[in-house]
């Protein structure tokens, strides 16, 4: 760039400041509210529930870019609420006194006049002990009221989205993409709303259409609703590997389910967070969840969890983003803090608990796979068919002579008396009627000297022996640097970084955090950092390289795991090297000792890295392996 261009420069004419027309604020309104179809069917959707709705029925067409229609069974509207509604900053849900007490999903009044701006719009509604009316909005010239034929309730029609702004047409997805998002939005609002029943159906090409999703009504308390409605959004294998969180501080209330370690993810998509009971996707939050499950998952797996936090709306604010999916707490520690340590905590209360995805994906891989038999040409029918060839015997010894390979010498093979002990072999323990009662059963035996095989009384469970005590010795590890700290080395000379004020000051609030890792820093003027001392079992440190990746994890996640992920990692390293090593033949009494110690050790269902420590089958799915049922 050779020279800086102005907006304004001294040659051009003053510019003029206008008042913008109603239909330019519109639009540029709905530029910020309405990004695509699926921003429309959200606005809508929300409005519904807020309405009261029990039952809401959503109808799309071509990813929701040529009809989007939202039915309910809310309060309704009268006919001189229509008007009001697509006038800006009109509003039935607060009245301006307090902008904070916020107790719906809807407050702006924005999204009608926004969606009538830019599309073809038509809204018709009967209040109860009213009449039905309708209303047209196109481009943002509204039409009179009319009379319509309406049983209850709302049916808000929303055709040819951007047909007012053809521009915006140009950015928006294939049509299956679209239609995805508008998928995404119906079942974040279903999980939000368990009590209320949706239905999303596809009417592209007219006619009845398709239904893509539907959650019925649940019934029950809260946590029985959400379980169900779970159990429908996110499948029956997140329901049953997903425990109950309930947990307050502060004012602060989590509830929710988190799944175990081992049901995982390859990213962060089966995670759905809620604040006062709106989606949100907020930074601190998903930091949070990810901090929880630090000690249990590699950094390329991602927690499931459906989690909801409540509390007073003046502690939090969520009018600082145009579609309302990020909030502000007016104490974020205390609502990170809050996570987790109740996602710790079930996590802990779930013991040896692994994942049931494990065994069915275990059965999978067992299960044989049905192909067609192969039909070959020879085997076919011709149309010239006449009665088939028999060889005679000598012709058939012959032709297997040719055939065979040259016999080797023969071989004497051993009977199973000759043979040495199989590792697999062990004796019955006397107390073996009592184990088999828990959890994890009475050891039976060793296959391959790595893989322990015990008996339950509703099926076999197989452990991987260097895993479970890898995980073992882990956690004792853990448990003793706990109890006396992390030992610091002093450097001899200490290592000076050069950052942003900025930078600086937010490792400096983290100091006292750091020191308890064995992490000493003090500020150096200016931006510059002091880096005194670093945590003695890592040895040998690049200081800077540390403070760095601690920043970049900071805006990222809002926190920084670095220096604990590498202790840990040299804590996970010692575990390995001084577990029960592959190979290794174990007695009866050792393996069922180390299957107690698994049953009173917390996370020991899953290895370091989030593997599961030991699969268990079912007697009914083995005998069903062998077709016994």
């Amino acid at each position: 760039m050779n020279s800086p261009t102005r907006n304004i420069s001294q040659d051009s004419p003053r510019p003029v400041i206008r008042q913008l027309d109603e239909g330019a604020i519109n639009r540029i309104a709905a530029g910020e509210v309405v990004e695509r179809p699926a921003s429309a069917v959200k606005e809508l959707a929300e409005n519904a529930i807020d309405a009261g709705a029990r039952r809401i029925e959503v109808d799309y067409a071509d990813g929701g870019k040529t009809l989007i229609r939202v039915t309910d069974d809310g309060c309704g509207m009268t006919a001189d609420d229509l008007p009001l509604a697509l006038s800006r900053h009109a509003t039935s849900k607060i009245d301006g006194s307090d902008l904070l007490d916020i107790h719906t999903f809807g407050f702006r009044g924005e999204a009608l006049p926004s969606l009538g701006a830019v599309g073809r719009l038509k809204i018709t509604s009967r209040a109860e002990g009213g009449e039905g009316v309708t209303l047209s909005v196109s481009g943002g010239k509204m039409e009179p009221v009319k009379p319509a034929a309406l049983t209850r309730g709302t049916v808000v029609e929303l055709r040819d989205l951007f047909y007012a702004t053809p521009a915006r047409l140009k950015f928006l997805r294939t049509d299956r993409a679209e239609a995805q998002a508008i998928s995404d939005v119906i079942k974040r609002l279903a999980m939000a709303e368990p009590y209320v029943g949706f239905v999303l159906r596809d009417v592209s090409g007219g006619g009845e259409g398709r239904v893509t999703f539907r959650a019925d009504p649940q019934s029950g308390d809260m946590f029985d609703a959400l379980h169900g409605r779970l159990a429908t959004v996110l499948g029956k294998d997140f329901a049953e590997n997903a425990l109950a969180i309930d947990a307050e501080r502060e004012g602060l209330t989590l509830t929710g389910y988190a799944a175990l370690p081992t049901y995982s993810r390859g990213s962060s998509v089966a995670q759905y967070l809620f604040v006062n009971g709106r989606p949100v996707r907020d930074k601190l939050l998903v930091g949070a969840l990810r901090g929880a499950y630090f000690d249990f998952l590699s950094r390329d797996r991602h927690p499931a969890a459906c989690l909801f936090i409540d509390c007073d709306p003046h502690l939090v604010d969520v009018n600082v983003h145009p579609a309302k999916s990020e909030v502000r707490f007016r104490e974020p520690g205390l609502a990170r803090g809050l996570i987790v340590s109740a996602l710790r905590h079930a996590l802990a209360e779930a013991g040896h608990r692994a994942s049931t995805t494990v065994a069915n994906a275990t059965l999978g891989a067992m299960r044989p796979e049905v192909t067609e038999p192969r039909v070959y040409q020879m085997d076919r029918p011709s149309q010239n068919y006449s009665a088939p060839y028999h060889p005679s015997q000598e012709a058939v010894e012959q032709s297997y002579t040719w055939q065979a390979p040259e016999r080797p010498e023969p071989m004497i093979t051993p009977g199973f008396a000759e043979m040495s002990v199989p590792s697999a072999r062990m004796e019955e323990v006397e107390a073996a009627p009592v184990t088999e009662a828990l959890p994890l059963g009475a050891a039976r035996a060793q296959v391959h000297e790595n893989y322990i095989i015990a008996q339950t009384e509703r099926g076999i469970v197989i452990v991987d022996q260097h895993a479970a005590h890898e995980r073992l010795v882990y956690e004792k590890l853990k448990h003793q640097m706990a109890e006396h700290g992390v030992k610091a080395q002093a450097l001899l000379i200490p290592e000076i970084v050069e950052l942003s004020a900025n930078d600086a000051q937010m490792l400096l609030d983290l100091a006292d955090d750091l020191a308890k890792l064995g992490l000493g820093i003090e500020a150096f003027g200016g931006g510059a950092i002091a880096v005194r001392e670093t945590p003695a079992i890592l040895g040998r440190v690049d200081a800077k390289a540390m403070i760095e990746d601690i920043l970049d994890e900071l805006a990222d996640l809002g926190d920084s795991f670095t220096v604990q992920a590498k202790i840990e990692a040299v804590l996970s390293r010692v575990a390995c090297h001084g577990s029960i090593r592959s190979g290794r033949r174990m007695h009866a009494e050792e393996m069922n000792a180390l299957l107690r110690e698994m049953e009173a050790t917390p996370h020991s269902g899953q290895c370091n890295h989030g593997r599961p420590t030991y699969v268990e089958l079912k007697l009914s799915d083995i005998e069903r392996l062998f077709g016994r049922t």
